[in-house]
């Protein structure tokens, strides 16, 4: 790890830095489902659509500033990229999803492989669904939930780049996300964690790492 990738900032009360992704290492970048390592392992996903955050928020979750890349042109990326942990435990970073520039056929094979993942990896015990909370859940998210939240396993919604908005402000668009996902979900939205995120701020590091330090540690 070099020293310049360690995010040096200290953030919430007393100064404490994020902890349940520290030691993030690259393992494996997988273009199809049969190129990821077998099931062993607890994973946790992080989804969401092209220009969301979700880069942003693994590398601030990892407290390093280079982990996870954002692609130059948004959605061109179609691999799963994992991360080990030191606890042996899996970040799975998958391809953004949703940007207008990437061919109809491409977008289709990929929904189909994120889909069967999210469905069926049988070590995923937790999904990350990274939103901007301007712009709430959008069709493509409440697909990615409509596969995930029927296993009544649990979800954190970061709504991210909250920094963009006044505290006012991202109170209300967590709120409407939270009915978002009452009025379509109902019990199962009971699953699902809503957190006004901001890595650049930091809004909302330490409610987030609490919460995957949890799965991690199951």
């Amino acid at each position: 790890m070099n020293k310049r990738d360690i995010v040096s900032e200290k953030t919430g009360p007393g100064g404490t830095d994020p902890r349940s992704l520290l030691g993030a290492e690259f393992m494996i970048a997988a273009a199809a489902l049969d190129q990821l390592p077998p099931p062993g392992p607890p994973e946790v996903a992080f989804a969401g659509r092209s220009n969301a955050g979700k880069s942003s928020a693994i590398n601030a979750l990892a407290g390093r500033n280079r982990l996870a890349f954002a692609s130059r042109t948004p959605g061109r990326t179609q691999q799963i990229v994992m991360f080990g942990l030191p606890s042996g435990a899996i970040v799975a970073d998958l391809p953004g999803y949703g940007y207008a520039a990437v061919p109809k056929a491409v977008k289709r094979v990929w929904q189909d492989v994120l889909a069967t993942y999210v469905a069926t990896r049988s070590t995923l015990v937790a999904l990350v669904l990274v939103v901007d909370a301007r712009h709430g859940l959008k069709p493509l998210d409440l697909a990615m939930l409509d596969g995930f939240l029927p296993s009544g396993r649990p979800v954190m919604v970061l709504a991210t780049k909250s920094d963009k908005l006044t505290r006012t402000e991202s109170a209300r668009a967590s709120a409407a996300i939270r009915g978002q996902l009452a009025e379509r979900y109902r019990e199962q939205a009971a699953y699902v964690t809503v957190v006004p995120f901001s890595a650049t701020a930091r809004t909302g590091l330490m409610e987030a790492d609490a919460i995957l330090a949890g799965w991690l540690a199951a």
